[in-house]
């Protein structure tokens, strides 16, 4: 049902955990209230279990150490303007890939079971790879693959095998080892310019609304099942930079970018209010070089002319989920430690 212009390519045929210490798992509230897992107790805080989102794995949790829990304590705040969002937080790599995976089925057989169909956004960067865990056991053989529709929340112009290639990562690391089918793996046309690439892909997500594949918000966007994200070390998401037009641009569903920041320059990428659309939104950004950006995000005051991209994510009806680690968490442990 996709427009002429957008390309299907086929996904081909198809840790053992050192330890397993750490899952944290609160919430970040529109009040400056503290919200600590179940039988952890901080003085003042009050204690609640995040019932909505899929739980993560109970052997890997454990309390939060008291000089985290006061940072958030001290910032709880600074998401107020983005309403509630779940924060988790682990030790290791291989542990945040095994929650996401199970996150990501958890929500697949939910919407399979309410619709038939499961809509999936990526991004791509460290994303990607943090979605290895799907392609092994049990959740190769468990998800419903047939029923996935993916794609992209933004797209380098360049060739689908050029290194650059959002498609390419995608494809080399995850969609070539799952039976999604490929006529429901929507890439760019990579033949045409920027602008005709964004006008492709807004008229294919525009048939797919109409055919009842990708389901619309009570604000008219296309609202899809899961957008799974990183961020940049500026605090950008999709192709959306740090003081860029595009962060004011409501018109359009996907848009081009000539001029961005991070080479390649031209690019595509869906709107802010197609982004807040969503259902669910998981933001894997994990390492130290990501520590100002989240500082920035959940740790100082906020002011409506600095934010940063991922300050500007405001779900309309939806639940976000930080998946993330203690290094990039580290400039809020610093903050706690004065």
């Amino acid at each position: 049902m996709a427009a002429s212009g957008v390309s299907h390519y086929p996904a081909a045929p198809a840790y053992r955990l050192r330890h397993l210490p750490l899952t944290w798992r609160f919430m970040l509230p529109a009040t400056p209230r503290l919200h600590l897992p179940t039988g952890t107790l901080y003085p003042g805080a009050r204690i609640s279990r995040c019932p909505d989102a899929p739980a993560p794995l109970r052997s890997n949790r454990r309390p939060l150490s008291p000089p985290l829990a006061m940072a958030y304590e001290a910032t709880s705040t600074a998401t107020a303007a983005n309403g509630k969002q779940d924060l988790l937080v682990f030790d290791s790599d291989e542990e945040l890939s095994v929650s996401l995976a199970k996150y990501t089925a958890e929500l697949s057989e939910k919407f399979v079971q309410e619709r038939g169909v499961f809509t999936v956004v990526i991004s791509g960067g460290s994303l990607v790879k943090s979605l290895r865990k799907l392609t092994e056991s049990p959740y190769l053989e468990s998800v419903d693959w047939a029923k996935w529709h993916v794609f992209w929340v933004d797209e380098r112009v360049v060739p689908k095998d050029h290194e650059d290639s959002n498609y390419k990562l995608a494809f080399d690391s995850f969609l070539s080892k799952v039976p999604i089918p490929p006529v429901q793996v929507y890439a760019i046309n990579d033949a045409s310019s920027a602008e005709g690439a964004a006008e492709d892909y807004e008229a294919a997500l525009k048939n797919l609304v109409n055919a009842g594949v990708i389901l619309v918000s009570t604000t008219g966007y296309p609202r899809f099942d899961l957008m799974l994200m990183g961020m940049g070390p500026d605090g950008h998401i999709a192709s959306l930079f740090p003081g860029h037009a595009l962060l004011s641009m409501t018109e359009k569903w996907v848009t081009y970018v000539k001029d961005s920041p991070k080479p390649p320059p031209e690019r595509i990428t869906f709107t802010f209010p197609v982004i807040n659309a969503s259902a669910y939104v998981a933001l894997v950004v994990t390492g130290a070089g990501k520590a100002g950006a989240v500082f920035k995000a959940l740790g100082s005051e906020k002011t409506s002319s600095d934010l940063l991209p991922v300050e500007m994510v405001s779900l309309e009806d939806g639940k976000f989920t930080w998946f993330t680690d203690k290094a990039a968490l580290s400039m809020l442990h610093d903050k706690a430690s004065l």
